[in-house]
């Protein structure tokens, strides 16, 4: 066995970084390692913007050598498996690591082979078919948007299961109706949301506002229609009715397509998962629901609620008042986590509806005025400063 650590996390992504420099900013700082493969830290939520042709993807991009938290033991592999038991981590290259403590932040996995058709196809010229959901492909929805015909047909997708922010799905939609009207080609073209939940949108009153939105752009909206199967070389798509079970064939000329989403496989086989895969956690603590010393945040985790950077925001202060508070057995400090999650919806260029809400689905919300309402404000707040406010201060530990 390689070295053991007093608190190994599992993910370099938003939430293992965050809660690194949160540990290490404290003054009894615990002993560090952060086991991540990538050369690379993303910024997704810059993703739909760079879809929309607001920024370069390179904006979105750091090499992880420079936002690795001071003091952190960086270990570039994958974990392979985990034993709760043993209090081991076995990486990809077959090195096994111990630790006292663990916390779980690998976020979720693309499947892209998921829908057949999707991954050969996914942002490859003259099929069609674009995806946000990877920094290799989100430049192409740009490039699909410039290109779209006169009196064509533009489809957007999102899945039945949970997703890396929920209302991805449709912001893209809605900057591709208003790109398509500044070059002249939405009048005779259909827009068709076809999205395999039952509602619009999670919450009732920013749901409200995107009906409204909706209505606005002109844009057919098919609720509990699942995507299917693609025919790239036809520019055909196949969706599912989920209430009455009949499919349909539908033309296009644009689809962005959000694919399916699910546990990191190592994850999801091993003895820390709930029956769905999930890191099984206590919703408002954030420690394993049968081991002490496990704690888990942001995608990997089962808590009930939208998968976010900034629930992860909430989730890391409390994961690290509570992780601490084991390691010293001494009471918390800092409470529990509500579920607050929050998803800037944006709803054209320089219009944003910022929704934020707990488990409950209610609002709570951090401006004194009606934030139901899109607003040029808020769309700045998301292009501008939430992008500054999480390289120089979330990874940083400040927030």
């Amino acid at each position: 066995m390689n070295d053991a650590h007093q608190v190994l996390i599992v993910g370099g992504g938003t939430g293992g970084l965050t809660v690194a420099s949160q540990l290490l900013s404290r003054d009894d700082a615990p002993e560090v390692a952060v086991l991540e493969p990538s050369d690379t830290h993303y910024y997704q939520p810059l993703w739909t913007l760079i879809g929309g042709g607001v920024f370069d993807k390179e904006e979105s991009a750091r090499p992880m050598a420079d936002v690795m938290p001071r003091g952190a033991t960086w270990i570039q592999d994958a974990a392979a498996d985990i034993d709760p038991e043993d209090g081991t981590v076995t990486t990809q290259n077959g090195d096994t690591y111990g630790y006292d403590y663990l916390v779980m932040a690998a976020g979720i996995q693309i499947d892209w082979d998921g829908i057949p058709g999707l991954a050969e196809s996914v942002g490859q010229p003259g099929t069609g078919v674009v995806s946000n959901y990877s920094y290799d492909t989100c430049e192409t929805t740009w490039e699909a948007i410039q290109s779209f015909p006169q009196g064509g047909t533009a489809l957007f997708t999102e899945p039945t299961m949970g997703v890396k922010c929920g209302g991805a799905p449709q912001k893209i939609m809605y900057l591709s109706d208003e790109a398509f009207r500044r070059q002249g080609v939405r009048e005779g073209s259909q827009i068709a949301f076809m999205k395999a939940k039952e509602n619009l949108f999670s919450s009732p009153p920013y749901e409200d506002t995107l009906y409204d939105v909706v209505e606005r752009k002109d844009i057919d909206l098919h609720l509990m229609t699942e995507l299917r199967a693609l025919e790239p070389s036809k520019k055909q798509a196949t969706f599912r009715n989920l209430e009455s079970g009949e499919e349909m064939t539908i033309d296009y000329d644009l689809i962005h397509v959000v694919p399916p989403m699910q546990a990191p496989d190592f994850i999801a086989e091993s003895p820390i998962a709930d029956e769905e895969g999930w890191v099984d956690v206590d919703p408002k603590t954030l420690q394993h629901a049968r081991y002490d010393n496990i704690f888990a945040l942001g995608d990997n985790s089962n808590l009930p609620t939208s998968k976010t950077g900034a629930a992860i925001r909430k989730q890391a202060p409390v994961l690290v008042d509570h992780l601490t508070a084991t390691m010293n057995a001494t009471p918390p400090i800092n409470g529990t986590y509500n579920g607050y999650t929050s998803c800037p919806l944006v709803t054209g260029y320089g219009k944003l509806v910022l929704a934020e809400f707990d488990y409950d689905k209610e609002p709570e919300e951090s401006f004194p005025f009606d934030q139901t309402e899109e607003r040029y404000s808020m769309y700045a707040l998301k292009a501008y400063g939430l992008p500054r406010m999480y390289w120089n201060g979330m990874l940083k530990g400040r927030m």
